[in-house]
């Protein structure tokens, strides 16, 4: 566990890993004014955006994956909604509109602290490309999905889901995890 220097309360520098009173893991309590500094999982939210039986991918422009392609999802700020969240993220990778439909895939990552929440949903128009995080912004039918150059496990995995669902004619939630590195690829083997 990554240490702590500061309490972001008062600013002291005393702060000590304990379990608190009434709690039963370890957590960064401030030796000075008490506060308990809780570390949470992290959200990413986005959606899964569809357009005649094809799906929006984006080409990463940033890291982690520089250069793969995903779909448009990122963390979700404080004080917004997962559907807020997963609109803003489309907006901004793939400078598309579209409406959010159901809740598609839950996807928790322990080892690194995420839980990747998408959404289905259809594209409003023709109109998108890429935004400052994306080189190329694209629609791919099934047959057409570079398999091989997706930038995390949470997607592929959402992906596959998907155009399972659709063949046998039923879209549901997917709740699941992904605990363990893959060494499959060496390239692909730290992805998420």
């Amino acid at each position: 566990m990554v240490g702590m220097n500061f309490c972001s309360h008062c600013g002291a520098a005393a702060i000590e890993l304990r379990i608190p009173e009434g709690d039963t893991l370890p957590r960064f309590v401030c030796c000075v004014c008490g506060t308990i500094h809780y570390r949470n999982p992290k959200i990413v939210v986005g959606c899964l955006p569809e357009w005649q039986r094809q799906v929006l991918l984006c080409k990463r422009a940033i890291a982690p994956r520089q250069g793969l392609w995903t779909l448009p999802a990122g963390f979700l700020e404080n004080g917004e909604t997962l559907a807020a969240g997963a609109l803003r993220e489309t907006l901004e990778e793939a400078s598309a509109c579209v409406e959010i439909g159901e809740l598609y895939t839950v996807i928790s990552l322990p080892r690194i602290n995420q839980v990747y929440v998408m959404f289905l949903a259809r594209l409003a128009s023709l109109d998108f490309g890429p935004g400052p995080e994306s080189l190329e912004v694209q629609l791919f039918h099934e047959d057409d999905v570079p398999w091989d150059e997706l930038a995390f496990r949470t997607i592929a995995r959402t992906l596959r889901n998907y155009f399972l669902d659709r063949k046998l004619q039923r879209l549901r939630l997917h709740v699941s995890a992904l605990e363990k590195r893959t060494a499959l690829k060496p390239e692909l083997a730290g992805a998420a």
